[in-house]
């Protein structure tokens, strides 16, 4: 699918769903507990619902209805899945689930997904698992799906790779489940937010944890949850399309839904825009407006918020002067490279990019319009699509469809703030 946008101005406002990283750490933890779970808002994607089959197939009993998701968990002890998992395009219900099938009792499932994900590593997590009791088939050099792993997982001490902050949430989520303490030392810890996210799960659950700084972490085992009632909060990396398209010149747009007191860490976007000179302003209501304004460049280091380079990058290329990106050498092993696959964007555009080895600098130049490709990155689909409002002449990019990844109703949204987004199965 391609969508096609056409230069003008956002203006109206809109709520934000709920978020991706929320509602599968949702899923995760009520499928861990010894009881039913009840959650609302949570996201219906194709990640959330990868999320949902996964947990399903370990024996987690799902059921829904208009407002809630109902999950009767193991209780800790997953069964054996019937058929190999597929963890479809989700890297993070991926990496999550593979620390729940190592707390099996001595047999294996099999895991696999799609081919972006079969590129994705997997392997430091791998070695951690080992280290805890893990055990692994088929395990190739590199350690990416397939993979067929099992426990038990017995407990120690293991340090991990912190490239991705994934690897140490799937550790702290599933070891309060193991037979015997957990100690975890993660190493170069990147994305630091989500793991305090994975925290707040913890904390809130009544899980026993203590950690030194993010820099040490021990989990006691053989621990119980007890069902739970939550509504996922509302996604903040999904609201930074929207509010980008507001920061452009001749926008106006109002979000509600956000929870600025949440621990996701890509809320900081809101301070990105103050820098550049968007104006923001908080209403009495909970809601935020973005008013557009001429913007200027800036460094800024997303080691924290990854998932905020490409909608920066684009901004950045209508920003006065450089906008450089930097300290985010994990944007490489997102669903594409996106320090790579945003210079093409860009270049393809009409506008002039450079690339580091962990970030991206971008010349405020403008951008022309024209056609590109999403890569079948959401992230890199939709920062095309808020390109279009701003650019000379129309903005066409393909692999649309990846917005279902984690932004279903992503033209609705556009609609709302009165953002023409159209879709077509081919080029012209």
């Amino acid at each position: 699918m391609i969508f096609k946008v056409s230069p003008g101005n956002a203006n109206g406002s809109t709520n934000i769903p709920a978020s991706k990283s929320h509602s599968i750490r949702a899923i995760a933890f009520a499928s861990l507990s010894e009881g039913e779970s009840i959650i609302s808002n949570l996201l219906d994607s194709n990640d959330s619902n990868s999320a949902l089959k996964v947990y399903q197939s370990f024996g987690a009993k799902i059921s829904k209805d208009k407002e809630n998701i109902k999950i009767q968990g193991f209780n800790g002890k997953p069964k054996v899945p019937n058929s190999l998992i597929n963890v479809g395009n989700s890297g993070t219900t991926c990496r999550i689930a593979l620390g729940t099938a190592a707390l099996l009792d001595n047999q294996y499932a099999d895991f696999d997904g799609d081919s972006q994900t079969r590129n994705r590593p997997m392997g430091p997590l791998l070695y951690a698992l080992k280290n805890l009791g893990a055990n692994i088939k088929n395990e190739t050099q590199s350690g990416n799906l397939p993979i067929s792993i099992g426990g038990p997982w017995t407990g120690g001490s293991t340090k991990v790779d912190g490239i991705t902050s994934q690897f140490t949430t799937s550790l702290l989520i599933n070891a309060p489940f193991g037979l015997d303490n957990t100690y975890i030392e993660p190493f170069n810890l990147n994305e630091k937010p989500y793991v305090e996210m994975t925290l707040w799960w913890l904390d809130k659950l009544g899980l026993n944890f203590s950690h030194d700084n993010l820099d040490k972490f021990k989990i006691p085992g053989g621990q119980t949850l007890k069902s739970f009632e939550i509504s996922v909060p509302a996604d903040f990396s999904s609201a930074a399309f929207l509010a980008a398209a507001g920061a452009l010149p001749g926008g106006n747009v109002r979000l509600s839904g956000l929870d600025f007191t949440d621990p996701q860490g890509d809320k900081n976007f809101f301070e990105i825009l103050d820098s550049m000179g968007a104006k923001i302003m908080n209403h009495d209501d909970g809601s935020i407006q973005v008013t557009g304004n001429k913007l200027l460049g800036g460094e800024f280091d997303l080691n924290d918020t990854p998932d905020l380079l490409p909608i920066l990058s684009i901004l950045g290329a209508f920003a006065e002067g450089e906008t450089r990106i930097v300290n985010v050498p994990q944007a490489r092993i997102k669903e594409t490279d996106r320090i790579s696959s945003m210079r093409t964007v860009i270049e393809d555009l009409g506008g002039r990019a450079k690339e580091s080895e962990d970030g991206l600098t971008i010349y405020g130049e403008g951008l022309s319009g024209g056609k590109t490709t999403g890569f079948s990155d959401h992230r890199i689909v939709m920062s095309c699509a808020i390109a279009g409002i701003a650019s000379k002449n129309p903005v066409e990019v393909d692999t649309a469809e990846a917005v279902s990844i984690t932004f279903p109703n992503f033209t609705d949204k556009m609609q709302d703030i009165n953002v023409s987004i159209q879709t077509q199965n081919k080029w012209d």
